[in-house]
């Protein structure tokens, strides 16, 4: 059986997938609506997803669960939907890869602030996590990616709910933003400190997604690299975004995005994908270059 460890073992990098969010809303989804509910309302479409990145070369595939946790669905009035809504979606994953890739589940914030900036406190947090993990397990994931957090103690917070309700391998990814003191995720949080954080709290991979694009996330990886012996793990999006005719734009192309491959790799990389406006194309053309030794 394919194992998080043993791609790692087997392959010095690796190709994950692109963009969920903004595949979806190229296939229709509108704004304001909960990405989640199509893992019910139009299942062929979210599997179909998952199908087109493995067919363009990635190795693992996340989930369409990045907002399943109770404390944001309760925003749409949909918090008794979570467990539900989450194990389909893993389960629609699992059916996309076949056995072509691993099946990772996405977890990504609750929009909520844990004390004391906020109402949450940390046990209710980690509670809120333990329900999303309980469902990805159900759902047949392989593994989980914590991703586009921004504070440490949420990150934390769903890698204990990793560890208490699984044994499978997470991967803990932060967003992070340039700046004029370097790059940091916008509650303040430095690479170097995060990687130390994630490391010492039991995640197998670290890394970052989001953010501004492949040139910025280069230093962020290298920044990582230097603190920690850990697999990184870089998916950058498609360029800064920019809003056109009303729509939101990335303009960078899979062209640009595997002539950006190789410094990521020189940077520290292991796992390599996209995050908002990669497309399968995108994915595809980072497969081909890395199989050109890019």
């Amino acid at each position: 059986m394919m194992t998080l460890n043993g791609l790692l073992s087997r392959h010095t990098h690796i190709i994950a997938d692109g963009a969920w969010g903004t595949e979806l809303a190229r296939l229709g989804l509108g704004v304001g609506e909960i990405p989640e509910t199509w893992n019910t309302l139009r299942p062929d479409a979210v599997a179909g997803i998952g199908m087109e990145y493995v067919k363009a070369g990635a190795q693992i595939i996340l989930t369409n669960t990045f907002g399943g946790n109770r404390l944001k669905l309760a925003k749409a009035g949909l918090e008794d939907a979570a467990s539900s809504l989450t194990q389909s979606g893993a389960a629609l994953s699992r059916l996309g890869a076949g056995h072509e890739a691993l099946v990772m589940g996405s977890i990504g914030p609750t929009g909520e602030f844990m004390r004391p900036l906020g109402l949450v406190s940390e046990q209710e947090m980690i509670a809120c996590f333990a329900q999303q993990v309980t469902a990805l397990v159900a759902g047949g994931v392989d593994g989980f990616v914590i991703e586009t957090m921004s504070d440490l103690a949420e990150a934390r917070a769903a890698l204990e709910a990793v560890h208490d309700n699984s044994s499978l391998p997470a991967v803990v990814s932060m967003t992070f933003e340039p700046g004029p003191r370097g790059a940091a995720t916008i509650m303040g949080v430095k690479p170097e400190q995060a990687a130390e954080e994630l490391a010492a709290a039991g995640a197998q991979v670290i890394g970052a997604n989001c953010g501004s694009g492949p040139e910025s996330m280069v230093e962020v990886i290298a920044q990582m690299a230097q603190v920690s012996s850990l697999p990184l793990w870089a998916k950058p999006n498609a360029g800064l975004p920019e809003l056109i005719q009303g729509k939101t734009v990335f303009r960078k192309t899979p062209e640009e995005m595997a002539a950006d491959l190789p410094a990521l790799l020189d940077a520290g990389a292991r796992i390599v994908g996209g995050c908002c406006g990669t497309t399968p194309a995108h994915i595809r053309a980072m497969a081909r270059a890395l199989r050109n030794g890019g």
